[in-house]
């Protein structure tokens, strides 16, 4: 077996920050729901989920990567230790922190769960995809679910009994979803017998719990095509009995795992339910045609926890290669170059190591805060429901399309952080002594599953942009637009905000040709630009956060002594922004021309001419 050992690390600081300094976590907690929630108890939740994190699962990373999940008789074995990590991770209570008490849960806000989430995935993804699919499976049962569903599934599904899984793909279906065969034919006890194979389905098989409830899209006998004719249904691996004891095997068979590029510790299954005509699914919540809609709710929670993903391990790649850059002395100063006796410094003083680690931090930094921002407005709004239905629908609103930001950005900027970091460790980097080849690997795939990023970016263009008449994004361009105003003079980052106000401009300008294509008939344009809107908006969400940052970190840092160490952080913060400002803002106003051009190269080419081979 691999040497266990634990190479993830986090920064607390700038976690406390982001949560406390700049989004005023402290505004909600000790209120209503949160009542029993203050800073000292977050503070001590994060102190023992990083312990748990690094002592725990982090060592397991690089075992899982190394030994990989094994098929063996129709059972899928997870990599050794996994077994108790996950019983850990539920006897302390780290799934269940944001749980209503009535599943045994604390009631935590939703941010909090969200960073806990970030440390857990950035120390080990593999392990936390096991966890992250039984907990959407419960809150989705929980939702949607009959009383006698929420108490014989969603219970023990929250408390780590059994586990869960979405099954959306199938081999001739994957992204497109309403071209599936998985059929459900209804039986005289009104249950159902499904028949049909399931692909890409993460977690799909293991012996981490007693059970695993599969939550399955089929068609009923007679429902219309396309997605519009599916439904949703549990499918436990074991049949329950009437108790709520496990009973025998209801006809899910795990006929293959896939040998991935990563993610080696989490099992990616091919199921085939029903083969001996022995599968029987029950319809969740007793509403037919319904799949879709119930399913939304579990593949939103998945794209934003994809975004956890992509942060917890670009946050890992960076805080990584800082260490190596600090600890690695190769090469003299430039101050020396003429001198060919003079010593050699740590890498971290030549130029382009500071220029790569510090586009690093910007970019996770700015990652962290809109992923957290994302959280802060669900809580907001499940605050405020009931009380102010108008500001709850604005939170929910800026929930709706910060989502696919959030799970498009964060995994694309995941992969590219991870390639950089591994430039910064050279050939080091290349290698499995050190982590960022192994984060590198495992963070490929989070632009792809859960809706790849192409869908994300459609989902916001043709959705999103539109959605409430345009008004969440009028609501959203508004609080930038505030932003400006009040920080345009601002005697340091007075530069940095003209180039948010520039980015501003270009993103409101492309918005308004999105509408025109569309007025026009000319929809075909939009899917060739669709990336690059996503990556538009989503850096000027993020110059937005890292400027709003620096502007309370500057004033944090005027009221501190100049020895006190929160100094040197706060000044961070400031280069932080600027960076960002000054060399990716600039994009987003080439891109909103690059878009304005309409260039149609890609439509206008035959498929014959772009190889003759």
């Amino acid at each position: 077996m691999s040497q266990a050992v634990n190479r993830y690390r986090a920064d607390l600081r700038e976690i406390h920050f982001v949560l406390f300094e700049q989004l005023g976590l402290g505004e909600i907690l000790g209120k209503d729901r949160y009542a029993d929630w203050g800073r000292d108890e977050v503070a001590m939740v994060l102190d023992e989920a990083y312990r748990y994190a690094r002592e725990v699962v982090g060592p397991l990373n690089s075992v899982g990567d190394r030994e990989g999940c094994k098929l063996v008789d129709g059972q899928v074995h997870v990599p050794a230790g996994f077994h108790d990590a996950w019983k850990k991770l539920y006897e302390q209570g780290w799934k269940s922190i944001s749980i209503s008490p009535e599943h045994g849960g604390q009631g935590a806000p939703r941010v909090l769960a969200a960073v806990l989430e970030e440390l857990m995935s950035g120390a080990n993804v593999a392990f936390n995809m096991y966890p992250g699919l039984t907990f959407g499976a419960a809150e989705l049962l929980d939702q949607h679910g009959t009383p006698e569903q929420r108490k014989k599934y969603a219970s023990r599904l929250f408390r780590g009994q059994w586990a869960g899984t979405m099954c959306l793909s199938e081999p001739q279906a994957g992204s497109d979803v309403g071209m599936g065969k998985t059929s459900a034919v209804k039986q005289p006890d009104g249950t159902f017998k499904i028949r049909g194979t399931k692909c890409w389905i993460s977690a799909g098989d293991h012996d981490l719990a007693d059970n695993i409830v599969h939550l399955v899209l089929a068609r009923i006998e007679g429902a219309p095509a396309g997605t519009k004719g599916l439904s949703l249904f549990i499918v436990p691996k074991y049949r329950v009995n009437a108790d709520g004891s496990r009973g025998g095997t209801n006809d899910v068979k795990t006929t293959a795992i896939e040998h991935k590029m990563g993610l080696n510790g989490s099992a990616t299954a091919t199921l085939e339910l029903g083969e001996d005509d022995g599968c029987i699914g029950e319809l969740v919540g007793n509403a037919e045609h319904q799949g879709i809609r119930q399913m939304f709710m579990m593949m939103n929670f998945a794209r934003i926890g994809v975004g956890l993903q992509g942060l917890g391990i670009a946050s890992g790649a960076y805080l990584a290669a800082l260490e190596y850059a600090r600890e690695r002395k190769q090469g003299a100063s430039m101050k020396e170059w003429k001198n060919p006796t003079a010593p050699r410094v740590a890498i971290v003083e030549h130029a382009d190591v500071r220029r790569m680690l510090l586009d690093m931090k910007s970019r996770v930094e700015g990652i962290r805060a809109l992923v957290y921002k994302l959280a802060m407005h669900q809580d907001r709004a499940t605050l405020l429901e009931g009380k102010d239905d108008a500001a709850a629908a604005y939170h929910k609103g800026q929930v709706e399309l910060m989502t696919p930001l959030v799970k498009a950005y964060s995994s694309d900027q995941a992969f590219r952080v991870c390639e950089t970091a591994i430039q910064v460790f050279g050939g080091a980097g290349y290698v499995k002594d050190h982590p960022v080849e192994q984060y590198c690997r495992d963070s490929k795939v989070f632009s792809i599953y859960e809706g790849t990023n192409h869908i994300q970016a459609l989902d916001l263009v043709a959705r999103k942009l539109g959605q409430a008449g345009g008004k969440h994004l009028q609501e959203f361009l508004g609080d930038v637009a505030k932003f400006i105003k009040r920080n345009k003079e601002h005697p340091v980052l007075g530069p940095s905000v003209a180039n948010l106000a520039a980015a501003h401009e270009a993103m409101a300008g492309t918005a308004m040709q999105m509408l025109m294509w569309y007025q026009a008939g000319q929809m075909e344009r939009v899917p060739l630009v669709a990336n690059r809107v996503l990556e538009m908006m989503s850096e000027l969400v993020i110059g937005w956060l890292l400027l709003d940052g620096a502007v309370i970190a500057l004033e944090a840092e005027g009221k501190l002594a100049a020895t006190h160490p929160d100094r040197a952080f706060y000044e961070g913060k400031k280069h932080a922004a600027i960076y960002f400002a000054q060399n990716v803002l600039p994009d987003v106003v080439h891109a909103a021309k690059v878009v304005a051009s309409g260039d149609k190269s890609a439509l206008d080419v035959a498929t014959e001419s772009f190889a003759t081979v």
